[in-house]
């Protein structure tokens, strides 16, 4: 269905841009009329000549991607962009052209890393003043500020329903799996086509509290497998609280101004995004966030689902687990690699943390 969808996006006439995670300026793409499809991966293990051409510690995020573009997989994308999430995706701009498969017109987009500043600010915005030239000129677009705010209002729009949704999880009738399946459609799916859905999914939400099972927190990189979701609610449990970098941390919960300069709001909604390692290391305000967040959930347990190997998440486990120690909530450490199915032992290990959280709360509900 996706290879579909993106010729037709194709024979539309708007050029396909694959990206790699985490943070880009989705509305410069989608005002300069140009089909964003977010690549994680893809799951599996990399396959072809150039599976090996990357350590095999490096995270798989990366790793698979190298392999999946060297080995000329994305013949549908007509460019890539290249996020400063890290160190391993940003290398593989200069990686790819030298391991041959391709040739196509690639970007970059280094957002400010640290605490904000005058030099960040400046930094920040040249850097959108840059990527939306270089969009325009490569797309044929006549850029506007209209057409920018325009977009950034598409935008607001898309991630105030995506925070309604996650915020009164407990009150929408829908499923882990079908939930998160519809938000990652929109790491592909045009932005208003998107919206669509969304808005649909929106009329699940109840006056009253659907979700019996065990509420749970999760924080990680990109919720893959899938079938994890599958696993908490065979396990009777659900996804109450969420702080995966590609679900909750994208959505920014603040409005933007109807006028004014696009590219002074497009960084002040930067900064509006939950705090998140791959931008800058703030330890205290993320422990905060994810204790306040956790809190207005009433979770019973926080899983930590992490990607093996991945360096800026990795940073901030000691202080989670000290950070829900002090709130006396358990906690499970997760490490997988982007396997297509959750592992046997991955999934004895959820299934027992579930049973743990319940009779936990069963031995409350008695003394």
């Amino acid at each position: 269905m996706r290879k579909e969808y993106i010729e037709k996006q194709k024979k539309a006439g708007r050029k396909v841009l694959a990206v790699l995670p985490i943070y880009y300026p989705k509305e410069i793409l989608t005002a300069a009329n140009i089909h964003a499809v977010e690549l994680w991966g893809p799951p599996g293990p990399p396959k072809g000549p150039s599976a090996g051409r990357v350590q095999s510690y490096i995270c798989a995020v990366a790793r698979n991607a190298v392999s999946f573009f060297a080995d000329g997989h994305a013949e549908m994308a007509d460019g890539i962009l290249f996020p400063h999430t890290c160190d391993s995706i940003q290398g593989m701009a200069t990686m790819l052209p030298d391991f041959g498969g391709w040739d196509k017109k690639t970007f970059n987009f280094i957002h400010p890393r640290g605490d904000r500043r005058k030099s960040l600010e400046v930094f920040l915005e040249a850097e959108l003043r840059k990527l939306a030239a270089d969009c325009a000129e490569w797309s044929g677009a006549k850029l506007t500020n209209a057409d920018l705010m325009e977009a950034i209002r598409l935008h607001r729009e898309i991630d105030a329903i995506r925070a309604e949704l996650l915020d009164k999880r407990s009150r929408l009738s829908m499923n882990d799996a079908e939930l998160y399946g519809l938000l990652r459609r929109g790491e592909w799916l045009w932005p208003e086509d998107h919206l669509n859905e969304l808005k649909e999914a929106r009329q699940k939400i109840t006056s009253e509290t659907v979700q019996k099972a065990a509420p749970l927190m999760i924080t990680g990189i990109v919720c893959e497998p899938m079938s994890i979701f599958k696993v908490l609610s065979d396990a009777g449990a659900y996804v109450a609280a969420d702080d995966y970098a590609a679900i909750g941390r994208r959505v920014v919960k603040k409005d933007a101004p109807a006028k004014g300069d696009p590219f002074k709001v497009l960084a002040e909604l930067y900064h509006g995004a939950p705090p998140c390692p791959t931008r800058y290391a703030h330890q205290p305000l993320r422990m905060e966030y994810l204790s306040n967040l956790a809190k207005s959930a009433g979770v019973r347990g926080i899983i930590i689902h992490e990607v093996k190997f991945c360096e800026p998440e990795l940073f901030d486990i000691p202080a989670i687990k000290a950070a829900f120690a002090k709130l006396d909530i358990p906690l499970l450490y997760l490490e997988t690699e982007l396997e297509k199915e959750m592992p046997g032992q991955a999934v004895t290990r959820l299934e027992a943390f579930v049973e743990i959280i319940n009779a936990k709360k069963e031995s409350e509900g008695k003394s």
